[in-house]
């Protein structure tokens, strides 16, 4: 993933900084960092923080990884590609229209009442007339 942009999302209620990396094809990587006492965690820093979090995780099974037999690292260990990559090549990147209206379509079934736009609608009628004889007078 190339990334292209990074946003650093402060949350001083929680005490948690987030921080998105933006990549080209639209994915985002967003890393959340708890604020402690001996973290010294700030907005000019959380960025360089945030990627070595990112390295740390990345590598944290690479050794096990160069020990098993299968050199494909997308599969597991029954030799089965794992959820997370078979989501990955989904219709997006086949760019099939017909298959991301209908992903679309079952993600929003489930969210139904939050997904609706919110629409405002005034139920009252104005009360003064301003064609009447008193109101032409003003």
């Amino acid at each position: 993933m190339e990334v292209i942009g990074t946003q650093v999302l402060p949350e001083p209620s929680s005490g948690r900084m987030t921080v998105e990396f933006v990549g080209e094809g639209g994915d985002v990587i967003s890393v959340q960092m708890q604020n402690t006492d001996d973290s010294d965690l700030n907005r000019l820093n959380a960025i360089s923080k945030a990627k070595a979090l990112m390295m740390q995780v990345a590598t944290f099974h690479a050794e096990e990884d160069t020990m098993t037999d299968n050199s494909n690292s997308t599969k597991g260990q029954r030799g089965e590609e794992s959820p997370a990559v078979v989501s990955l090549r989904s219709a997006r990147k086949a760019r099939d229209e017909g298959t991301l209206e209908e992903e679309l379509d079952a993600g929003l079934d489930g969210s139904f009442p939050a997904s609706d736009p919110v629409s405002a609608t005034v139920s009252t009628i104005p009360s003064g007339r301003t064609d009447t004889a008193e109101a032409k007078k003003q």
